[in-house]
């Protein structure tokens, strides 16, 4: 049965209990007891916010609840024990601070789990109560292949389920480019192997029957690794009949609350390329086993993906959500005067942008979802924005707004509203590269050459208030020629104004990194469409047929931004 649900929310199985920051809706001093008032206190942050459903990851390769089924993250931990996650830092080159903020920061976190266990809670019964304390939709989000475990010693990792750390139960680790060596990072579990399915079926069926959840996220995202590649058929029809056995679970849990129990998959590239490593979602959709799907990257959020098309292709009894990832893409930007984020290693003021800091961004990236017809939204790592062990720069203000959360999914609502669109980045800090959607940017443009880059967008309403602004962010160079931009088949306009700011503060930035320059053109707003429009940069050099001229006078692309608000 097809959901009827708009907007999922996805938080981590260590959501709840992450150090935020002060100014976060989530924060929890590092002093005090850690209770489930807090869990129910983030529940009602997000029901104010506008969710229906709370998609709650409940693992990674081990549970991060209190199972009686399969180990958990406490197994072996005693409150306060550093050495614990030694393992996890074998050959990381951090520095001595960096390894004693580490290890203070873990301590804090697997004590508050403790915190909840000695007091006898269970905080993933705890969220399904919130959720329906505040008639929200409990769904559970699964971790298929988690490798966060992914060290040069995985057998000393504490992220690391016993199966694991059996070099049989795991994939050779072969990359796209055979001449490369196997990557630890590429050797997950391997599904293949029985064991490895009796394993994760084990920890699902626990998941499904022993909690209030009415639906499951199968997410093959963390990691898109399953079977050897190419999968066999054997492999791939093994893959599809095991998630044939966790629908009959789903069906047996219906029929116990007659209720739908909902089963979907979160994933990562195309449908051709999952089947690589034995995931055949056109295959389950046709034998009725999923009921929605996600699809999305691996951090960056995609800007361009098909929906429409998916949407053909699987039929109309499957709901598809646009997934808006935490990362807006991978250009870098920039703020002056901040202090160096030595936090996490930067050597100056600068880092990538997050999508949970800009309602703008939330916005455009919505609606280029929803205009090509997606069931919803669902929004991933939103909360990790507040979280001072991945991003350093709460001194400039940058914190989730949450409040921009509301109505996201409604494309109506959307409509005539301050919107900011880009394009996902080919590459990129946290990417699994072949299961990312294809980067439109960067690249270059050689004199008298053009390209073309298509972008869903929403067409919006009539108002002579509102501008359209379309940025070329380009490397800078000794000479850059005359740079011209058509939209949508309009006569190019080669009128820019040259500029080192972003057309978007997100939260503490506002400016361009000192290697990048930028040109911003500008449109009437009619002539955006709905769904795909089209962009086409243009190198006005004619300087072609001088080999040394052509080199000089070709320009690299680093980001095409675009700006739909009232103006300066």
């Amino acid at each position: 049965m097809k959901p009827e649900n708009k907007h999922l929310f996805n938080v981590d199985c260590n959501g709840f209990f992450y150090k935020y920051n002060r100014q976060s809706l989530w924060y929890y001093p590092d002093n005090k007891k850690f209770n489930a008032k807090h869990i129910h206190h983030c529940i009602d942050v997000l029901a104010d916010s506008g969710v229906d459903t709370v998609v709650i990851n409940s693992n990674a390769q081990v549970a991060w609840y209190p199972s009686k089924v399969v180990e958990t993250n406490l197994d072996g931990y005693k409150r306060g024990d550093k050495t614990f996650f030694f393992g996890h830092l074998l050959g990381q080159p951090m520095t001595e601070e960096q390894i004693d903020r580490y290890l203070n920061e873990m301590v804090i976190l697997m004590d508050r789990y403790l915190d909840l266990v000695e007091d006898g809670v269970d905080w993933l019964a705890e969220a399904t109560k919130a959720c329906r304390r505040n008639k929200l939709s409990p769904w559970v989000s699964i971790r298929m292949n988690d490798m966060h475990g992914a060290s040069v010693k995985p057998e000393f990792d504490f992220m690391n389920c016993k199966l694991f750390k059996d070099k049989k139960m795991r994939l050779k680790g072969t990359t796209t480019n055979p001449e490369e060596p196997p990557s630890i990072s590429w050797q997950g579990l391997n599904y293949e192997k029985k064991e490895v399915r009796d394993y994760m079926k084990a920890l699902i069926q626990d998941c499904i029957e022993n909690y209030d959840f009415e639906g499951i996220e199968l997410d093959w995202t963390r990691w898109p690794l399953c079977c050897e590649v190419p999968a066999s058929q054997k492999a791939i029809d093994i893959i599809t009949e095991w998630h044939a056995e966790i629908r009959n679970l789903c069906k047996k849990k219906e029929e116990k609350t007659g209720k739908p129990f909902f089963m979907g998959i979160r994933y990562a590239g195309t449908f051709e390329q999952l089947r690589q490593i034995g995931i055949d979602i056109p295959e389950m959709a046709r034998k009725k086993l999923l009921d929605f799907v996600c699809p999305t990257n691996t951090w960056q959020t995609t800007w361009d993906i098909p929906c429409d098309k998916i949407k053909e292709q699987l039929g109309e009894h499957i709901a598809v959500y646009g997934v808006i990832e935490l990362g807006t893409n991978w250009l870098m930007v920039y703020f002056p005067g901040a202090e160096p984020n030595t936090h996490i290693g930067a050597s100056d003021p600068r880092g990538y942008r997050l999508s949970a800091f800009s309602p703008e961004i939330l916005r455009g990236n919505a609606a280029g979802k929803l205009v090509l017809g997606c069931d919803g939204i669902e929004t991933f790592n939103f909360f990790c924005a507040d979280t001072p062990s991945h991003f350093g720069w709460e001194k400039a203000g940058c914190f989730a707004d949450y409040a921009s959360l509301r109505n996201l999914h409604s494309l109506e609502f959307l409509k005539g509203k301050p919107k900011f669109y880009t394009f996902s980045s080919g590459v990129g800090f946290y990417v699994h590269n072949f299961f990312e959607s294809i980067g439109q940017i960067p690249f270059h443009i050689e004199p008298q050459c053009r390209k073309e880059l298509l972008l869903p967008m929403t067409k919006e309403p009539a108002n002579k208030n509102m501008t359209l602004t379309i940025q070329v962010v380009v490397e800078k160079q000794e000479e850059i020629p005359p740079i011209g931009i058509s939209f949508n088949g309009c006569w190019p306009n080669f009128k820019s104004q040259q500029t080192d700011k972003l057309l978007c503060r997100v939260g503490g930035y506002t400016h361009h990194v000192p290697e990048h320059t930028a040109f911003n053109f500008q449109f009437d707003p009619s002539l955006i469409k709905n769904g795909f429009n089209s962009i086409v940069v243009m190198n006005g050099s004619h300087n072609w047929y001088k080999d040394q001229d052509r080199k000089q006078k070709t320009i690299r692309v680093v980001s095409i931004e675009i700006l739909y608000d009232k103006g300066e």
